[in-house]
C-alpha cells in the first residue's frame, strides 16, 4: 500500500495536518488505533481548550470553526492569576478591542469537527483500528509496518500520536520528559455566582485550581494535586466531591455542583529532541507535549500542522520531493524557534507555583506585584495569550 504522507495518530494534530493539505494532490493515509466510531463521535474527556486568535483563525482556515456550535464556544474576557491569601492580583484583559482574550471550546468538539472536514475529502484515507507495530526508513521511502503484517510506504511520516509517542521512539529520537509528580482532574461544575467570563488560575497550598468560563452558569475545573490525593478526590460521590470543590476554591463562586464526568491525567511535560529526521516529522504532542499552565500545547499542535503542510506544498511547488530534507528541516527550526522559550518559560513558572516553600510563595507575591504594577509587563502577556498573528496559509 502507498501514501505520499502517513500520519500516525488522527487526533487534532493529525486531523489538521490531513486537513491542511487538501487541495496539494497528496495522498495521505491516517492511522489511527482508535476505532473510527470514537473518532467521528468522540466522548467528553474534560478538556477544555483556550484557542488563540491565531489558532481560530486556522480552524476557519481548514474548515473547522463552522462545524462548532455557538453553545460550544465561550469567550474568554479576561485572566486572573492569584497566590495563596496574597491580596493582589495579576489581571491579564484584551486591548479595547471588543475582541476577547481567546474562547473556550471543549477539546472533543474540536476532534469532531476536525474528523468530520476530513471524512470524505478527496486523497485523504482513514485506516482506524490499526495499531503500528514498526518503521523503516530508505532514502526514496519510508515504510509503516502495521499490526497484522501489512506495510505502506510514503514519502514522508508524521508521528501525532501524543507525548508518550511510540512512533518517536521508533525513529529513534528522544526527548525531554518532565515529570511534576502532580494529577490533574477535569471537570465540569455549575455554581451559584456568575464567573463572568473570567478565567481564575489560584495557586494554592499544596493545590492549584483554574476556573475556566463555560457559557452560563458553569465553569470547567482544574484541580492540580498530589497523585493520592487525586485518588481520594475522584472516589467521591458527586455531592461530596462538589463541596469539596467549593471549600478548595474558598467559596469565590458560590456553592459549586458537578455536572459532568471526572478525568484524570497525569502532568507531565515532554520536548523531542529533534523535530525531523529522514522522511520523518514530530507533529502535536510528540514533538512538544505541554504543561497546561500557559494553555497553548493545543495551539502548538495547530501552528505546527499549518506550517508542515506549508513547506510541504512549497516543496512541491518547487518540484522538490515533499519527504525531502529540505521543507523538513525548515519545519523543524521554525517550530522550534517559536515553542522553545514559551516551553521552558511555562516550566519555569509550573515549578515556582507549584513549590509551597516560603521562599518560593515570596517570590510568586513579588512577580504578582510587579506585573500588577508595570502595565508592559501584561500587555506583553495579553499579546502571547491572545496571538492575534494571521494564520500560516497552507497554500
Amino acid at each position: 500500500m502507498r501514501a505520499d504522507v502517513a500520519i500516525i495518530g488522527a487526533g487534532p494534530a493529525g486531523l489538521a495536518l490531513a486537513a491542511a493539505l487538501k487541495g496539494s494532490g497528496l495522498e495521505v493515509t491516517l492511522i489511527e488505533r482508535s476505532a473510527e466510531a470514537s473518532l467521528a463521535t468522540p466522548g467528553f474527556d474534560g478538556r477544555e481548550i483556550a484557542l488563540t486568535h491565531r489558532s481560530q483563525a486556522i480552524l476557519r482556515d481548514l474548515g473547522a470553526w463552522e462545524r462548532l456550535a455557538p453553545a460550544e464556544i465561550a469567550p474568554l474576557a479576561e485572566a486572573r492569576v492569584l497566590n495563596g491569601a496574597f491580596p493582589l492580583a495579576l489581571r491579564f484583559a484584551p486591548p479595547a478591542s471588543g475582541e476577547p482574550l481567546g474562547r473556550l471550546v471543549p477539546n472533543h468538539a474540536i476532534r469532531r469537527a476536525l474528523f468530520d472536514t476530513v471524512a470524505g475529502q478527496a486523497g485523504a484515507r482513514l485506516m482506524a483500528g490499526r495499531a503500528v507495530t514498526d518503521l523503516a526508513f530508505a532514502p526514496g521511502e519510508a515504510r509503516v509496518r502495521l499490526e497484522g503484517g501489512e506495510e505502506i510506504a510514503a514519502a514522508l511520516v508524521v508521528a501525532a500520536d501524543s507525548r508518550f509517542s511510540a512512533a518517536r521512539r521508533r525513529a529513534g529520537i528522544g526527548a525531554e520528559v518532565l515529570d511534576f509528580g502532580r494529577s490533574m482532574i477535569v471537570c465540569r461544575m455549575a455554581h451559584e455566582r456568575p464567573h463572568g467570563a473570567t478565567a481564575t488560575e489560584w495557586f494554592g497550598h499544596g493545590q492549584t485550581i483554574a476556573m475556566l468560563p463555560l457559557n452560563g452558569e458553569a465553569s470547567s475545573a482544574v484541580l492540580t494535586l498530589r497523585p493520592d490525593e487525586t485518588e481520594r478526590m475522584l472516589t467521591l460521590d458527586a455531592g461530596a466531591f462538589g463541596a469539596e470543590v467549593t471549600r478548595r476554591y474558598a467559596g469565590r463562586l458560590g456553592a459549586m455542583r458537578l455536572i459532568s464526568t471526572r478525568h484524570a491525567y497525569p502532568l507531565v511535560a515532554v520536548y523531542a529532541h529533534r523535530f525531523a529526521a529522514r522522511r520523518f516529522a514530530l507533529l502535536g504532542d510528540a514533538a512538544v507535549g505541554m504543561h497546561p499552565v500557559t494553555a497553548h500545547g493545543f495551539n502548538f499542535g495547530l501552528a505546527g500542522a499549518a506550517l508542515l503542510a506549508a513547506e510541504v506544498k512549497r516543496a512541491l511547488a518547487r518540484g522538490l520531493d515533499p519527504g525531502g530534507s529540505a521543507a523538513l528541516s525548515y519545519y523543524a527550526s521554525a517550530h522550534r524557534r517559536a515553542t522553545l522559550p514559551l516551553y521552558l518559560a511555562t516550566n519555569a513558572i509550573a515549578r515556582l507555583y507549584g513549590d509551597d516553600r516560603a521562599a518560593a510563595r515570596l517570590a510568586r507575591a513579588a512577580l504578582i506585584s510587579a506585573g500588577a504594577m508595570l502595565p508592559p509587563i501584561r500587555r506583553a502577556i495579553v499579546a502571547r495569550l491572545m496571538d492575534a498573528r494571521p494564520a500560516l496559509s497552507a497554500g
